[in-house]
This record gives C-alpha cells, structure tokens and sequence, in this order.
C-alpha cells in the first residue's frame, strides 16, 4: 500500500511539471483569429464588442471575435487537442496560464506592414504582435530559466493568418500610399519580403512548426461585391491568389534554409471559391451577402454588426457573417479543408 501510495505521488508530480509546459499554441494574426485584443484597445475602430457578434459562442455575448462563433483558429486547434490561447491584452494573463494554454496575439486590422489599416487609429501589425511575444519570452524566461523556457517555445505550434487587410485595407484604398507607390506586383514582393523576415525572426525566437494561413478569394466579401454591382472583383481575387503562390514558395524556401524548420503553409481558396459559387453543394443558401446587415440588409455595406441590425433565419447557411468575415460554419468548412491539406488528424484518429 506504501509503495502504491508513493508511485501514485510520484505520478502526480511528473504529471504536474509536464501540465507546467505545456504543449501549447501562440497565434499572430488578424480579425479572423482576434479573440478579444482589439476590445482592449479602447481607441480602436475595429473591435468585435457589440451584440451580435458571439452570438453562438459561450454565453452568447460579445468575446471578441469577430463572428457569431468560433473562428478557424479555435476549431483547428481544438481539434488537435490544443487549449485555446486567451488574449494578450486579456488583463488577468498570468505566467502560469501561459505555459498551460499560450497565447493570442491577433488582432483585427493587423497586416504583415505596419502601416496597414492605420485608419483603424488602434491595431497590432505582425511586427508589433512579434515584439509583444519577445516580451512574453522575457517573462517565461524569468519564470522557469532559459533552458525550460527554450524548450517551452520550440516545442509550440505557431500560427500565423493574415495579410487580407494589407491588400483590402492599404493596397487597394488611394488614401494610403502604398496605393500609388507600388504596382501590384511590387506591392506583393514588398509584402512577401516583409513576410520572410517577420518569419525568420520568428524562428529564432524558437518557432519550429509554424502554420502559415493563405488567402481565400477576397474579392468575394460581401463588401467588395457590394461594390461591384453584386459580382466578386476578379482583380482583388488574382491579388489574393499571386499571394498565394508566393506566400507557398517562400514558406519551402524557409524550409530549406531555417534548422529543424517545419514551415507549413494551409489554404482553402479553390474550396471556398466553389462554395462562394456553389452554396448549395455544401449546404448553405447564401454566399454573397451577410447574416448580419442593416434593416434587413436595405442599407448595404453596413460594415460592422450593431445590435439594430437584423440576423438572417439560419446563420448555420449563411457563408458571411458580416461584410468581411466568414461564420462560424464557413470556419468549420475552412478548417476541414485546411486540416486535410496539411495531413493534420484530429485527436484520437
């Protein structure tokens, strides 16, 4: 009994350093992984804090997100068994609670530059979110010693999604001076070179396995159509989809140059393309307007979801949830496709 009693202690205690180091995600992106940072950025224009965003997602009030339930980042991570990440900004962060869960650095708005979306006044770019988990190194360094906390951090899977707000939120509005400074080409390298050093900075400070989140068919949001008389700008989708391309050869380019680099880059263009153009074949009913609009989607673009806007019947068939971003059964989808492209099995399969 003695004995029993002292391997069962000794369980415990193992278990309890390992529960402390947890294997954990850190996510960098924009309003389609932000789980509640831009409420904390109180000058902000781009926060999720009103009803009727969170509707279908715990106790049904605002989170954060930028959809009416979880975004791709959740499901996906859920889904390999991972804890979700709280936000940084998320005032009750502790040390502990990041080495048991990680964290999220996403942020609605966010680009790869750092003068992207600045009309949003508040926002974190990709360099800012880096600079925040160097901070977050410090502290786990402080924590738990260098060597654990090396170890803490190369073991972590790294997501990054983002890039839709340089072209939607820079590129293609002449308020900014990317606008007119680069072609479209030059404008993509200059992004794609940007992109490489965020990611090589983000390997030596220990990212190994990295995920790396390509552009769906962004000239099919309901905001761009809106504009374009109801038809998705073909010219905004041919950006999204040389982003792609050279987003994917640089992520096998880092591959072959960063150690011990598993770089993997995840899209769904082509499926949500046909979802966009064959709603029914994937269950949906509407894939060209949002569940959530203004007197009953008479006002368009309407931009953000206010509690005076109107739901649709069933958002489990609608593909937007508001003028920009998916819902939470497009998300699914997206995380399904993205999943099977990249060999990724939930737990227990």
């Amino acid at each position: 009994m003695a004995l029993a009693l002292l391997m069962v202690l000794v369980i415990l205690i193992s278990s309890g350093e390992r529960g402390s180091c947890a294997v954990v995600q850190f996510i960098f992106g924009d309003s389609l992984s932000d789980v509640g940072n831009n409420n904390y950025l109180t000058k902000s224009l781009a926060r999720a804090a009103l009803p009727w965003y969170g509707i279908d997602f715990g106790s049904g009030m605002p989170n954060g997100r930028f959809t009416n339930g979880r975004t791709v980042a959740d499901i996906v991570g859920d889904r390999l068994g991972y804890p979700r990440p709280p936000p940084f900004l998320d005032t009750s962060l502790t040390e502990d609670m990041i080495l048991e869960q990680g964290v999220n650095y996403a942020s609605g708005g966010g680009g790869i530059l750092n003068e992207t979306a600045s009309l949003f006044i508040q926002r974190f770019s990709l360099y800012k979110q880096i600079e925040l988990f160097q901070g977050t190194q410090e502290m786990i360094r402080t924590k738990i010693g260098r060597e654990k906390a090396d170890k803490f951090f190369k073991d972590a899977l790294y997501t990054v999604a983002l890039g839709s707000n340089d072209f939607i939120n820079n590129f293609l509005l002449p308020v900014y001076p990317d606008s007119y400074t680069y072609s479209s080409v030059g404008f993509n390298n200059y992004l794609i070179s940007t992109l490489k050093a965020q990611l090589t900075m983000l390997h030596s400070m220990g990212a190994r396995r990295l995920m790396f989140f390509g552009l769906g068919p962004m000239g099919c949001i309901p905001l761009q159509r809106v504009l374009n008389s109801g038809e998705c700008q073909k010219s905004t989708n041919k950006l999204a989809l040389n982003f792609n391309k050279a987003a994917s050869k640089l992520l096998d380019d880092l591959n072959a140059k960063l150690p011990n680099a598993s770089f993997n880059f995840g899209e769904a263009y082509d499926v949500v393309q046909d979802v966009i153009d064959n709603p029914i074949k994937y269950g949906f009913n509407n894939s060209d307007s949002p569940c959530c609009t203004f007197v009953k989607g008479k006002i368009r673009p309407s931009l953000t979801c206010t509690p005076l806007s109107s739901l649709c019947t069933d958002r489990s068939k609608y593909v937007f949830w508001d003028e920009y971003h998916p819902t939470d059964a497009a998300n699914e989808l997206i995380a399904t496709v993205t999943m099977k492209k990249l060999g990724l099995k939930p737990v227990g399969t």
